[in-house]
């Protein structure tokens, strides 16, 4: 099997890893990639938020298969462009992807579905903002309703705060959607699936915030662990059954059948998991951990999504234990990260490349926010905290900074359920 994969982040160099060890792939690409990428695929050059690029390259490469890994493309309709070529593709249509792209339409098919979720007001004006903000806190939760790379949400006590960012968006012409906020820890359920059929991954929980203790703004992550030391025993049956099942079976009721990759991030709450957001992808950095302990052959399990016959695809096989991946990120991100610094340690074992590029002399520089995931494993979650920040000791990258707790509070059996 030939599989292009489509995308440049850490997450993309994940997915290439693990479908590298599938005996069934013959041949593996990635385009854009970035300089980590190129040490396991063919690397190509594309526009990604071009569907019809995405699709000639496909064909002239001879996939059998591609899978889209960021959302921006799927929104765009690149899934629908890859199967009007004839070529299987791994990612919903931007029918099915607005799911993500628009937290209003999710909405929707979530109250249509009758998934728990947080309830939730749509403002499109300025006019309406502050009767809006008096229906919610003490706590805000203040989203950008469109694509944000997991950026364009604050969560604040601070009334002023709240509004300030909800202006802010509107200015720009983006929707605001305002949300009741959900306590709890919080969980990723990835779930594959063709349309009827959900097959869900271990479960993970990712660190949104850029500091230690959840400090300081939301980035795009900067970590996550898998599975979950302290989740109830059926806890994944549970999302499945309530949440991520449901919206399928409404995607497809409604005549938009979801192919692909459906991540459903929620709050475990005292009345139980509520959803706080789907997205149509896989979600980074959780990626990077679940994928490290997946034995079942990947390729396989895409193309079965991609052709509906995700039924037959048996049961999944995991490695005991667990993973930590912790993000390690260039000076000034989430702002505007300071780029073109040398990466040293890059090609070892579990550093996996978002940020980068090789450069004409050979070395490898930044060029982004989120340079480098780095994945460490463990018969325990604590041994693979001590395996990840072992790590990431053995790359430097020149003002660079990480988070030092990513998955300590829950190896000191600190997370409760309520």
């Amino acid at each position: 099997m030939r599989v292009l994969v489509i995308g440049s982040g850490a997450r993309e160099h994940a997915l290439v890893l693990a479908l590298s060890r599938d005996p069934a792939v013959v041949a593996l690409a990635c385009a854009p990639g970035n300089a980590g990428i190129a040490g396991a695929a063919e690397t190509y050059g594309v526009d990604v938020g071009d569907p019809a690029a995405v699709a000639a390259l496909a064909k002239e490469w001879n996939a059998d298969l591609v899978v889209v890994g960021p959302e921006q493309p799927l929104v765009a309709g690149a899934a629908d462009a890859v199967r009007a070529a004839g070529i299987p593709c791994f990612g919903p249509s931007a029918a099915a992807a607005r799911i993500e792209g628009s937290k209003a339409f999710a909405k929707d098919v979530m109250q249509a579905a009758g998934v728990p979720t947080a309830t939730s007001e749509v403002v499109d004006n300025p006019a309406r903002l502050d009767a809006a903000l008096t229906h919610f806190g003490p706590r805000w939760v203040v989203k950008d309703d469109g694509l944000a790379a997991g950026k364009g949400v604050v969560v604040t006590s601070d009334r002023d705060t709240a509004r300030a960012h909800a202006m802010t968006l509107l200015d720009n012409g983006h929707p605001v959607l305002l949300e009741s906020f959900l306590d709890g820890p919080e969980v990723s359920l990835f779930c594959l699936t063709d349309g009827s059929t959900v097959v869900p991954l271990l479960p993970a929980q990712d660190f949104k915030r850029v500091g230690d203790g959840d400090s300081g703004p939301n980035t795009g992550g900067m970590g996550a662990y898998s599975p979950l030391p302290w989740a109830p025993a059926d806890l994944v049956d549970t999302i499945v059954s309530t949440c991520v099942q449901p919206v399928v079976d409404e995607l497809a009721r409604r005549g938009t059948p979801f192919t692909g990759l459906l991540y459903a991030g929620l709050a475990l709450t005292s009345t139980g998991p509520q959803v706080i957001e789907f997205n149509c992808r896989f979600g980074d950095p959780e990626t990077q951990a679940v994928l490290a302990l997946l034995r079942t052959p990947l390729a396989g399990l895409f193309l079965a999504a991609s052709t509906g016959s995700l039924a037959s695809a048996g049961p999944l096989e995991w490695a005991d234990g667990y993973a930590v991946t912790v993000v390690v990120a260039a000076e000034g991100y989430p702002g505007r990260p300071r780029t073109g610094d040398v990466v040293t340690g890059g090609e070892a074992e579990g550093v996996l490349h978002a940020g980068t590029r090789r450069r004409e002399d050979g070395a490898v520089v930044s060029t982004g926010g989120r340079v480098l995931s780095v994945v460490g494993t463990g018969a325990t979650l604590a041994d693979a905290r001590t395996d990840a920040y072992h790590r990431v000791a053995g790359v430097h990258l020149t003002g660079s900074h990480h988070r030092t707790d990513i998955a300590l509070r829950a190896a000191n059996g600190e997370i409760e359920v309520p």
